[in-house]
């Protein structure tokens, strides 16, 4: 890797393989990328689906897609971790939705302005981490449909905070049409990073002929 210049900040150079290393991880955990979307949009036609759906009910819905998305940002990271790569901001952000699902599991009679809270906090939090994380993928990598879901991600957790009064019916179509543009972002995400891993393999072989 190239060397750090003297200040102590990376060089171009270094900062390009870092990024060059991190999409190739990425890429290659597309599939775990493709099933949180799929995930995310499951999650929104049922809020849109069933609207009037028990606030309990929905607390517990809600928990347990947190857990099930906090796995697979964790699996994503630990296949990073793996190949000698460090993926920390997915971690993080896995770990933020696992204990988000803590906190609405062991709290089901959580009250609306609680969860309404929660939410908020989880979306903004999660969708600085996205956005964050965004910047380090190179472009044709999908760089921007990653940090689109950051941003809607932003923008739900800042309507949560205007709006905190909101009820149980519209707090459920908000999360609904939430959850499936989210999911949507890293669906075509997962399909680009997919093409992306496809077309570096084919040109594994060429480039290993040359040498």
């Amino acid at each position: 890797m190239a060397a750090s210049t003297a200040s102590g900040k990376k060089s171009p150079a270094a900062t390009k393989e870092r990024c060059d290393a991190l999409s190739e991880v990425l890429a290659d955990n597309w599939w775990a990328v493709g099933l949180r979307g799929i995930l995310g949009i499951v999650f929104g036609l049922i809020c849109l689906l069933t609207p009037g759906v028990a606030l309990g009910a929905f607390v517990i819905l809600f928990a347990a897609y947190m857990f099930v998305d906090g796995g697979f940002a964790i699996a994503s990271a630990w296949k990073a971790a793996r190949s000698g790569e460090r993926w920390g901001l997915l971690i993080v952000e896995g770990l933020v939705d696992i204990a988000a699902g803590l906190i609405a599991a062991v709290w089901p009679a959580i009250t609306m302005v609680a969860l309404i809270w929660l939410v908020a906090i989880w979306a903004i939090v999660s969708g600085a981490l996205m956005l964050y994380a965004a910047f380090t993928l190179n472009r044709d990598h999908g760089r921007w449909w990653l940090a689109l879901g950051g941003i809607a991600s932003l923008i739900f957790g800042v309507l949560l905070v205007i709006e905190p009064l909101i009820g149980a019916v519209v707090l459920t179509m908000w999360i609904g049409a939430y959850a499936l543009v989210f999911g949507g972002f890293l669906l075509v995400l997962a399909f680009q990073l997919h093409s992306r891993k496809e077309e570096r393999e084919r040109k594994a072989p060429a480039a290993a002929k040359k040498a």
